[in-house]
């Protein structure tokens, strides 16, 4: 089957011509498998939130393609529109584009946008509510009425209403206290699974991406610099250093005990750690 998704040569030059030219994105090219979670780093200004929004359009390459479903989303108009209900893009606090008078209108936004019959766009939104655990009286509240967490729950329901093939976050959980960025991590997973969807994932921390994610895209002065899976991208972590990037706690901590001589593997999960820890201890119990 043909991948999802296929990024090709894709540079784009902000202010091209001027002298405030910027090059934020540099001869990208990977391409996304249907059901994949993917996780995508890199600091700040490396070009992750151009990337994104390349995906479904909102921006157009200076120079190569994006293609969905084999077909360059930029081919036609028509086209071009169907590909923003397809790949769903979840901005960066996404609560702030919350405006409606009730949150049920708000997630109902999309669906209406798509044309879809009422009894459609009334069953997606009570969906996509259960999905992101936003409760029956809450539709019925104003957005403004709800709490930090529960406004960015219903921001994502709202891209999650429209059913995407592809969902793209970026930095979903920014500002989050840990209870409420779980919640929110448990909910994509939700949604993953319930649609076999495709998920894209911008994020600083490299404890969730480490954790949930089938493979990692890093990125660094505007090029794509890896793209493997966690293990492989994190066994590198002086690399990651190197580029002003973290790595996840435990592989710190790891990192730190071979330095001090210890016989244990690069780990970058808390299930790999307890395993080296447990393989460590039964050969000291026998030496």
């Amino acid at each position: 089957m043909a991948p999802i998704l296929e990024i090709k040569n894709l540079t784009h030059i902000y202010s091209a011509g001027t002298p405030f030219e910027h090059k934020a994105l540099d001869d990208v090219s990977f391409s996304v498998e249907r059901g994949e979670f993917i996780g995508v780093i890199g600091h700040t200004g490396s070009g992750k939130s151009t990337l994104m929004q390349h995906l479904n359009g909102l921006l157009k390459p200076t120079s190569g393609t994006v293609l969905l479903d084999g077909r360059d989303i930029w081919s036609d108009k028509t086209f071009t529109h169907q590909a923003r209900f397809r790949v769903g893009l979840v901005f960066q606090y996404p609560e702030y584009q919350l405006f409606e008078e009730t949150v049920y209108k708000d997630i109902a936004f999309g669906p209406k946008n798509m044309g879809l019959p009422e009894a459609e766009i009334d069953r997606r939104v009570r969906e996509a509510a259960g999905f992101v655990g936003v409760t029956e009286e809450q539709l019925e509240a104003s957005p403004f009425d709800l709490s930090g967490g529960q406004k960015r729950r219903a921001a994502i329901a709202g891209v999650i209403a429209m059913e995407p093939e592809v969902l793209i976050l970026d930095e979903p959980t920014a500002g989050l206290d840990p209870v409420g960025r779980q919640g929110i991590l448990e909910n994509i997973e939700t949604y993953r699974k319930a649609k076999n969807a495709t998920i894209m994932m911008v994020s600083h921390s490299m404890n969730d991406v480490a954790r949930l994610t089938d493979r990692l895209i890093v990125l660094n002065g505007a090029r794509l610099v890896m793209d493997d899976t966690p293990g492989a991208v994190f066994s590198r972590a002086e690399d990651l250093l190197d580029m002003g990037l973290d790595i996840p706690d435990v592989t710190r901590v790891f990192l730190r005990l071979i330095q001090l001589g210890l016989p244990v593997p690069k780990v970058y999960t808390m299930e790999q750690a307890v395993e080296a820890l447990t393989r460590l201890k039964g050969g000291a119990a026998h030496a």
